[in-house]
């Protein structure tokens, strides 16, 4: 495994880098599905991330159509039914599917984390444990052990954050307390307490808030928790915002043996120059802490699809790192499939095992695959090509699916997943307010 951390120089302007990986890597033992496993093993294990993809669609969805619904936590305690840092891919619990590693306490515990730009709040399970269970591998952090652990309590400045950046949130006793349910029924609770947070030796930020996981149920196994990056004051974007100034990139690795990054900061000219394609920010009225863009249409082959702009300016669409497939109105999908059946129709073609995916091929007995190239157009005429690696999925050694799908409802967000994210360097100006694209950023 390589190292968890890239250290370089760094002053007020330099960045912090994370390294990014897979969940599903040679670094992550859980659920990893082996080169010599049988067909349906290896089906099971593509239909596990669909279903679990759709039930983070479902939840974002869910926040788009509900956002003011009332949500009471129940006590944590109760029985319930630039930095850079090397990122991997992660979670299953449909809050992100790249990791990185980072450090909270002191002493520091490393914890690997499932980074999420649709995320403000970042949480990691707590539970006290005896110093034998406390090992480097266990996913668990434990407060008791730390010096600089704190609770926030109910009348702060900080548990206010929490409502309003979109956690529901509450009190037990004086002590703030969050609540955060995902759309697959896992969900975590517990108290929202200040920590100091290590990225790298010389990136350390004390009082840095986070929910502290008393009650956690569901698909969490392997990860320690939660890093948010989303638009709201309590994501790590707006805590680390003097330091780095509300810059962040991330290049997601095209395969779940190679490595990408996440930097916080900007310490690279090229991030801000002509090597990448900006696009402005703009913000769903439901969706404040969502990174929104102005999509209007889409290209194939090179030529722009005849798809009218208001059918993507309807629902809007967001960009997010913990979505799978990226999702379209129907209109603009039927469009996209169409057109890509017909370039590709050389191929055979295979059944899915999904129902998400309708536009499946099998590629056994050829040497080479050649796809048409597939563009997003932003409302400002920039053009961003995903990477070849980002328009079909795997759903077995041969068979491979495009990597789209449409939403239920055109009135549903649309979504840019991380499948089209691949080997780009996606570049986030929040201060700017702008989202920009250039190839090639890891392999």
């Amino acid at each position: 495994m390589p190292n968890s951390l890239l250290f370089g120089s760094h002053d007020n302007k330099a960045a912090s880098v994370l390294k990014v990986v897979h969940k599903y890597g040679p670094c992550n033992q859980v659920h990893q599905v082996k080169p010599n496993s049988n067909p349906s093993d290896q089906d099971e294990y593509h239909i596990q991330i669909l279903k679990q993809d759709e039930a983070r669609v479902n939840s974002i969805h869910y926040h788009f159509n509900d956002s003011n619904r009332n949500y009471r936590i129940p006590d944590p305690l109760a029985q319930s039914d630039a930095t850079v840092i090397p990122a991997q891919s992660g979670s299953v619990l449909g809050s992100g599917n790249y990791i990185v590693s980072v450090g909270l306490g002191s002493p520091q515990k490393q914890l690997s984390l499932a980074f999420d730009t649709g995320s403000s709040l970042t949480w990691t399970q707590c539970r006290p444990c005896s110093v034998s269970c406390y090992k480097q591998k266990d996913p668990i952090f434990d407060p008791s052990l730390s010096t600089s652990y704190s609770n926030i309590s109910c009348n702060s400045a900080a548990c206010s954050q929490l409502a309003a950046s979109g956690v529901p949130s509450g009190c037990s006793a004086s002590t703030c307390v969050y609540g955060q349910q995902y759309g697959d029924r896992s969900f975590t609770i517990g108290f929202f307490a200040s920590e100091k947070l290590t990225l790298t030796s010389t990136d350390v930020f004390t009082g840095f808030v986070f929910g502290c996981g008393q009650n956690n149920q569901g698909l969490f196994r392997g990860i320690a928790g939660l890093l948010g990056l989303g638009r709201s004051k309590i994501s790590l974007v707006e805590q680390t915002a003097q330091k780095y100034n509300r810059f962040f990139s991330y290049c997601l690795p095209s395969t779940s043996s190679s490595t990408g990054y996440l930097s916080l900061g900007n310490s690279d000219n090229r991030l801000s120059g002509n090597a990448v394609k900006f696009t402005p920010l703009t913000t769903l009225s439901q969706g404040a802490s969502y990174y929104s863009l102005g999509l209007i249409g889409i290209n194939i082959g090179g030529n722009q699809l005849p798809i009218s702009a208001s059918v993507f300016s309807t629902s809007g669409t967001i960009i997010d790192s913990g979505t799978v497939i990226t999702r379209l109105p129907a209109t603009a999908y039927t469009a996209l499939r169409d057109a890509f059946r017909e370039a590709m129709k050389r191929y055979p073609t295979a059944k899915s095992i999904s129902s998400l995916l309708d536009t499946c091929y099998d590629f056994s007995g050829f040497k080479t695959i050649t796809f048409p190239t597939i563009g997003f157009v932003f409302g400002n005429g920039v053009t961003v090509d995903v990477d070849a690696t980002g328009i079909v999925v795997p759903q077995s050694a041969s068979q491979f699916c495009l990597a789209f799908a449409r939403n239920k409802d055109d009135r549903n967000v649309g979504i840019i997943g991380n499948v089209q994210q691949k080997r780009l360097r996606v570049v986030y100006d929040v201060a700017g307010g702008k989202v920009g694209f250039a190839p090639a950023g890891c392999e």
